[in-house]
């Protein structure tokens, strides 16, 4: 089991003291806390992609580089790259530079994206939602295949024998499928022979056990090697040194950011039982103190036996000192717990 967190790099107004955190100081904010991932033991983190005045990431394939840089172990990853909205050919020199760069340490996950900012920024239409996304994977998984490339499609020029430089280590790049739930989004993955990862951000993520015993059905049948089908899971989570006070300091900030949502989505405003109840035991929010988180990271794994959990633990700007103690908790406390109860 691999354990890790996941960031968008947010600026939202502190829920709390009022304060203001600025783009440069969150994205310092952020490769510190990549640092301190890899020197307590954690495996993985990733780096989202909004276009929004209350998100600092909007280029993330250039933090991850500079995660990536000052690193020298984890893996760092995207959380998630909107493919739907970029050219599958620069996306893959980039990736596959900072592969190179990193010594094969970089992870591309693709999806379509939860917020739709990015389709009139680059010129996509909504109406081309699924479309955009098929052609485009298939062109990545295409160009990773090897050169000389030669592709057609609606959304960008054709390539005739294109040298697609330069080729990660290895040859080929680590590139995963993102997905909220959709059940033709995991057998998508699974056809492809690709990782999968799911965003449960609400419910019972023991639910989430047919979709992937679906995925991993649809990835037998297409007869890909069993070692690529890899499961994660990414989810709200917080870790504090007690389970009360990590649920009394996380909830303004988890309240903050589902208001914002609600309101832009049209949905019920959310209140603290909501709250108390997606963070108790089979929620989806995994907040607590470090043995009840690693209590339920080992639970989940009895039933969708995943391969990675990954947490966002900063949401609507949790404070530098909150988070990176969260940070030590999750690396120190919980997963030694974690990797304990699963070797026996």
């Amino acid at each position: 089991m691999e354990l890790g967190l996941y960031t968008f790099g947010d600026i939202h107004p502190d829920p709390v003291s009022g304060a203001r955190t600025s783009p440069a100081q969150r994205l310092r904010d952020v490769l510190e806390r990549v640092r301190l991932a890899e020197e307590v033991g954690l495996d993985h983190v990733g780096i989202g992609e909004h276009h929004r005045p209350d998100y600092a990431i909007s280029s993330p394939a250039t933090v991850i580089a500079a995660a990536l840089a000052q690193t020298e172990r984890i893996s760092v990853g995207s959380a998630v790259t909107v493919l739907s909205t970029e050219d599958p050919v620069r996306v893959y020199q980039q990736f596959a530079t900072m592969d190179l760069l990193s010594g094969g340490r970089v992870e591309l996950l693709a999806g379509r994206g939860s917020f739709i900012e990015s389709y009139p920024l680059f010129g996509a239409s909504l109406d081309d939602y699924d479309a955009l996304f098929e052609e485009k994977i298939a062109l990545l998984l295409r160009i990773d295949r090897g050169n000389p490339v030669t592709w057609s499609g609606r959304f960008r020029s054709p390539l005739h024998a294109a040298e697609i430089l330069p080729r990660p280590t290895g040859d080929h790049l680590r590139i995963a499928v993102a997905t909220g739930g959709n059940p033709a989004s995991s057998e998508r993955a699974g056809r492809l022979g690709l990782p999968v990862s799911y965003a449960i951000i609400g419910g019972r993520p023991a639910d989430f056990a047919g979709l992937v015993r679906l995925y991993r059905r649809t990835h037998a049948e297409a007869g890909h090697d069993p070692a690529t089908a890899r499961v994660e899971v990414a989810g709200m989570g917080f870790v504090a040194d007690d389970a009360k006070g990590a649920r009394d300091f996380f909830f303004p900030y988890w309240l903050d950011s589902m208001r914002r949502i609600a309101a832009e989505r049209g949905f019920a405003i959310p209140n603290r039982i909501a709250f108390e109840s997606q963070a108790a035991r089979g929620g989806a929010y995994f907040v607590g103190h470090p043995e009840e988180v690693a209590e339920r990271i080992v639970a989940l794994h009895e039933v969708l036996g995943h391969d990675r959990q990954i947490f966002q633990m900063d949401l609507s700007g949790v404070p530098q000192r909150e988070s990176l103690r969260a940070i030590e908790l999750l690396g120190t406390r919980v997963a030694p717990l974690v990797r304990a109860a699963l070797a026996t």
